[in-house]
């Protein structure tokens, strides 16, 4: 039996009741395009595959990747890698498959930020994302301007997506327990998104100066690019997690102009 490790943030999903409402909101289809990061032992897996003709598994522990190509499971097709450095423009621009490109997983808590970030590239491409995380993660994703969890990580995702927390998940719908609340997040990239690489490039740099600390005014935060961006009196005075995400696009505009 394959135990938990530490080092890969493992803790396997095994209450029925949270595996049948995740499946329901991935609602797989035969057509999908789909792949699932860190299957673990399968808790997703086994029912997403009785409902896809194919599905993709990436994972990075080697004994894993073992146990399922032994499992020989039909339309499996099992990708030894690191999420972190896996190309999933790559991979969702495979013409496998014809319906919606998803990418899904209970991602391990260690990595999630900088996989978010990751899978960003690759959103023009990718129709949804479905995880589970870290409930505290989830709230920073989805948190609204003006809160005390609104982020940079809230800014850089929901320029991005539009994301919802659909279910809550208790730690003993895991084994092993995690010592934390756990969160499954829907995210579907906007259709209104219009920022080009450059854009993209300065937004990250303004939300970055203006969160770089948190308890400053954007005075003192966004000195470097006061020149440019003419703030007025109330913003020079409000702080980083003040200001609406369709602001800092805003901005990122005018910096890249």
């Amino acid at each position: 039996m394959h135990r938990a490790r530490k080092r890969f943030g493992q803790n396997f999903l095994q209450d029925q009741g949270v595996i049948h409402a995740i499946v329901r909101l991935i609602n797989p289809s035969s057509d999908m395009h789909v792949i699932e990061i860190g299957p673990g032992l399968g808790a997703l897996t086994r029912p997403l595959l009785s409902n896809l003709t194919h599905l993709d598994l990436l994972e990075i522990d080697r004994d894993l990747v073992a146990y399922w190509n032994h499992e020989n499971l039909q339309g499996l097709t099992v990708i030894e890698g690191d999420a972190l450095k896996f190309n999933f423009n790559e991979w969702a621009q495979q013409p496998t498959a014809t319906g919606l490109c998803k990418v899904v997983g209970n991602l391990p808590y260690n990595i999630s930020s900088p996989l978010l970030f990751h899978l960003v590239s690759a959103a023009s491409r990718i129709d949804e994302q479905v995880f589970m995380l870290q409930a505290e993660v989830v709230e920073r994703m989805v948190a609204q301007a003006g809160s005390s969890d609104f982020s940079r990580l809230s800014v850089m995702l929901q320029a991005r997506y539009d994301m919802e927390l659909v279910l809550e998940v208790p730690p003993e719908a895991f084994e092993p327990a995690p010592k934390v609340n756990s969160a499954v997040v829907r995210m579907i990239p906007r259709k209104d998104f219009n920022l080009n690489n450059v854009q993209w490039t300065a937004l990250e740099q303004v939300v970055a100066a203006a969160f770089s600390q948190r308890r400053k005014m954007l005075r003192t935060n966004l000195q470097a690019f006061a020149g440019k961006l003419k703030l007025s009196e109330g913003e020079l005075k409000a702080r980083a997690q003040d200001i609406s995400v369709d602001r800092y696009i805003e901005w990122a505009k005018i910096l890249a102009a």
